[in-house]
């Protein structure tokens, strides 16, 4: 039987090495395409716009798709995947709740009151990939998070958006929808043409161009994260060797470029799973391509061991057995915990997120939330007796900062308080 997937030893750190190293790998061509398309759309708008969504789209006819032509377009789905679209729709809605902030009032000293605000944003843009497959849950799991916060005006683009992505369009109340895509997509939200508008902050996943142009454009416009390659992680030593192949391959079929690894001290387990790789996986495909340059199965000593190297990784997705483990497992941007948990279920249908981060970013964060489309902002007042009580250690500390202007501007302000203070005493005195 052909092998599928490489096996690893724990002590080959170099092979490890090799396994985990997720340092994107930004080619050169690209990004000078992408300054190109990204400098042409900002300064000629929907001239360079239309011209590269004609040439890399394929486009013909208008750019925005109405309601009304969403609407009609959208009768052609299936009805049991609209009642897929409409649960999955419903589980997102129900998680996005619990996940925003909220606002608040605290008095740190008498006198000092400090509010925090949240608003949603005005505008964003939520970007759908177009090619290999349709992906109306990526749609979901980016729209539907902005209207639960609160923002009037949620933009999708997808360069060609089949019935279900329209019809998930609707189900998560999208404002406006154009059908566009790659770098010139991304340059239009960020900086608006005169079909786009200009929104405040990009949302979604996408291919190198996507990910390059969200990176130029980030100085000016707000985006998510930058997204890489799909990965999983799993680690394990209880699970059933098909179910553990079956989410590889899953995990894999994304991208060639994806990773898919198992961590495990069990060699028997490994050897199992390897073997239903070879038997589970399709002989040509993205996930051959996939398992072959980037997947492994790495048999470590022991347990702690194949937690460290998931931890190293701080993979888009782990997978163990159980819930102990999930609690070590913190550098994730989502874990799965349990035999039956299956993580294609948590692409579509549990209710987080699925835009999450890769290439290590789960270090530093966790996935895109509800919490993302809004902005946080505090409010401060403080009396003239709250400036009298943290005055003068603020003007202590501005005087050892060297900053003589910031200790004036409290001290005018304090000695401005005395002498009313003794205004005060005087005329109380003199009856």
């Amino acid at each position: 039987m052909r092998r599928a997937v490489r096996i690893v030893r724990g002590s080959d750190a170099r092979a490890i090495a090799r396994l985990l190293d997720r340092r994107p790998d930004r080619s050169a061509q690209v990004e000078r395409q992408v300054a190109v398309i990204v400098d042409r759309v900002r300064r000629l708008g929907d001239r360079a716009l239309l011209e590269y969504a004609r040439r890399f789209d394929r486009l013909e006819g208008a750019i925005e798709i109405g309601q009304a032509e969403m609407r009609r377009v959208a009768r052609g789905v299936p009805l049991p995947v609209k009642r897929a679209i409409g649960t999955a729709a419903a589980h997102i809605r129900h998680v996005a709740a619990r996940q925003l902030p909220e606002s608040w009032t605290v008095s740190p000293a008498p006198g000092v009151r400090i509010t925090q605000r949240v608003e949603p944003l005005d505008r964003v843009g939520c970007y759908v990939p177009g090619g290999r497959y349709p992906l109306p849950s990526s749609l979901l799991m980016t729209a539907i998070p902005a209207t639960v916060a609160g923002v009037p005006d949620v933009i999708a683009v997808c360069p060609r958006p089949d019935p279900t992505v329209l019809f998930a369009a609707i189900e998560a109340g999208v404002h406006r929808f154009f059908r566009v895509g790659g770098a010139h997509a991304v340059a239009a939200l960020a900086f608006g043409t005169e079909s786009i508008p200009r929104v405040d902050k990009i949302v979604g996943p996408g291919n190198a161009y996507v990910a390059s142009a969200k990176a130029h454009v980030a100085r000016e416009c707000a985006i998510d994260f930058f997204a890489g390659p799909s990965e999983i992680a799993i680690v394990s030593e209880t699970g059933v060797p098909a179910w553990i192949a079956a989410d590889l391959i899953a995990q894999a079929e994304h991208d060639p470029d994806a990773r898919a690894i198992l961590f495990t001290p069990v060699r028997t387990l490994a050897l199992e799973v390897a073997a239903e790789i070879a038997r589970q996986l399709p002989a040509e495909g993205p996930a051959a391509e996939a398992l072959a340059s980037n997947g492994g199965i790495v048999i470590t000593e022991t347990l702690e061991a194949a937690i460290a190297l998931s931890q190293r990784l701080a993979p888009e997705h782990v997978v163990c057995d159980t819930a102990a483990v999930a609690e070590r497992l913190t550098r994730a941007g989502t874990v799965f915990v349990g035999h039956h948990s299956a993580q294609a279920c948590g692409d579509y249908m549990t209710g987080s997120n699925h835009v999450l981060p890769t290439s290590g970013a789960a270090a530093a964060r966790g996935g895109l939330s509800a919490a993302d489309f809004v902005r946080t902002s505090t409010i401060q007042a403080i009396s003239a007796g709250g400036l009298q009580r943290i005055g003068p250690p603020a003007v202590a500390l501005a005087r050892a900062e060297g900053l003589l202007g910031h200790a004036a501007s409290v001290s005018i302000r304090l000695e401005a308080g005395r002498r009313r203070a003794r205004t005060a005493r005087g005329r109380k005195g003199a009856r």
